[in-house]
């Protein structure tokens, strides 16, 4: 009876050893499971991560932008005429402007060539050879120059226009006060500049206003 009852126990013994114990298959299958898991998981990680990434490239652009407009609209509102050279000048690629600063004026040129928004500035001038001098570099650049800045990419055009009583092509001499005075002294500055810039996001218009002239 003893021995009976002692292999009856040795058998529920190996009978749980082998409820708590894995096949193979369940191993491989448990492997395959994680695997899977694993795998979505990864994808989940880098979408978020390149979300995150395409949310402040976007944002760096924006305020590119940003920086770039306020900067196009503080050398417009700081045009001055010095009666030596044209304070406001547009070539259809190139405006050149007369800026006053503290040490003096400076010449900017505002340029849209191979698809970026540049701009230059010279250092600022307080004698007539100076500013004579900087004006002729303003009417050589090639984007490549000391003091150029590369502000925005992708620009696909832009349109500027003087408004004169109403708005025109600010290539036209409309600007023109009397055809007969000196060179920079011949001008009316327009009233304000519209940009109109095409970018990969759509169209961007500003319009600024020039400091009334005495």
């Amino acid at each position: 009876m003893r021995r009976r009852h002692a292999g009856r126990a040795g058998l529920r013994g190996r009978r749980a050893w082998r409820a708590r114990g894995f096949t193979l298959v369940e191993v491989l299958v448990a492997l395959a499971v994680l695997a899977v898991l694993s795998g979505l998981a990864w994808r989940g990680v880098d979408a978020m991560v390149r979300s995150r990434e395409a949310g402040e490239a976007a944002a760096q652009r924006a305020l590119r932008l940003s920086t770039a407009v306020a900067q196009w609209e503080q050398d417009l509102q700081a045009v001055y005429p010095t009666g030596r050279v044209p304070a406001l000048r547009f070539d259809g690629a190139t405006l050149r402007l007369t800026r006053e600063v503290p040490q003096g004026v400076q010449v900017v040129a505002w340029s849209w060539r191979g698809g970026a928004w540049t701009r230059w500035a010279s250092p600022a001038a307080t004698r007539d050879d100076e500013l004579l001098a900087a004006w002729q570099r303003s009417l050589l650049l090639l984007g490549g120059e000391p003091g150029t800045l590369r502000l925005i990419e992708g620009v696909g055009g832009a349109r500027l226009a003087f408004h004169r009583g109403g708005w025109s092509n600010a290539q036209s001499t409309g600007d023109r006060a009397d055809e007969s005075a000196p060179a920079g002294q011949e001008e009316k500055l327009p009233r304000a500049v519209r940009l109109a810039m095409d970018l990969p996001q759509g169209e961007l218009t500003r319009i600024v206003q020039l400091p009334p002239q005495p």
